[in-house]
């Protein structure tokens, strides 16, 4: 089995590399040039844009809608439930023109993209994958298998008696 550093949401938030890169414009800036998998949480959601903005310690970091989300269609109760939570992201490039005020302009997508192209296509079916479980319906769980990308648990897969 495949060693896994694609984990879901909100396992990188806490870690002191993770702290290291997002403290910092330096760290930003070595985390885009290096291509690593970042978190940090959504302070708010933008209701005209559906813009994610997550606070990186002095510099304003935002989500477009269209980077919020590695799928075809993209609902805005998927960006809007994201508000307070932690999300992955890679960082797409920094602007700076006002010195007192960089911006990160990040992107979720990618890094779900990165998580399905180096990890999840080489799976195969029995290997066991750490997951993180969002929610449960009647029919299974909702669980997130790495960098927010949703997996459904069937609810005979979760145990053989009655839940």
């Amino acid at each position: 089995m495949l060693q896994n550093k694609y984990l879901p949401e909100g396992s990188l938030i806490g870690t002191s590399e993770n702290r290291e890169y997002i403290s910092s414009l330096h760290g930003l800036e070595r985390a885009r040039a290096e291509g690593k998998i970042l978190e940090g949480v959504v302070a708010f959601c933008d209701s005209e844009s559906y813009t994610m903005h997550i606070d990186l310690y002095g510099v304003d970091g935002i989500i477009e809608r269209e980077e919020a989300l590695l799928a075809p269609e993209i609902k805005d109760i998927a960006i809007i439930t994201r508000v307070g939570k932690a999300v992955a992201f890679k960082v797409l490039q920094i602007i700076n023109d006002d010195p007192s005020h960089p911006v990160a302009i990040l992107s979720r997508k990618e890094a779900q993209r990165e998580c399905i192209e180096q990890y999840l296509m080489d799976l195969i079916p029995g290997d066991i994958i750490p997951a993180k479980t969002t929610h449960f319906e009647p029919f299974g769980a909702f669980v997130d298998i790495g960098c927010g990308i949703c997996s459904l648990l069937s609810v005979d897969s979760i145990s053989v008696s009655r839940i």
